[in-house]
């Protein structure tokens, strides 16, 4: 594990943080982890997103083309809408 540290934070900004942390019953050091990690998922996320975006360029698939075939997926299924 790395370990990082961030310089000049105001000082009411470091509270707010760490009443935050409190409220939630975890260290400063515990909470800014959870922050750090979300903020390292996100980032995965997006970039999942804009590869999946990719697939349908050039292809002439609209987004209404995927929602017309998960709605006859779903219309074939026992219990499915139609």
């Amino acid at each position: 594990m790395v370990a990082l540290q961030i310089r000049d934070v105001p000082e009411e900004v470091r509270d707010a943080l760490a009443e935050r942390a409190a409220q939630n019953g975890q260290s400063l050091q515990g909470f800014l982890l959870g922050v750090v990690l979300r903020e390292a998922s996100f980032a995965q996320n997006r970039n999942l997103l804009r590869e999946v975006a990719e697939w349908t360029v050039g292809t002439g698939v609209t987004g209404d083309d995927v929602l017309a075939i998960i709605d006859e997926g779903r219309a074939g299924r026992p219990g499915g809408a139609g």
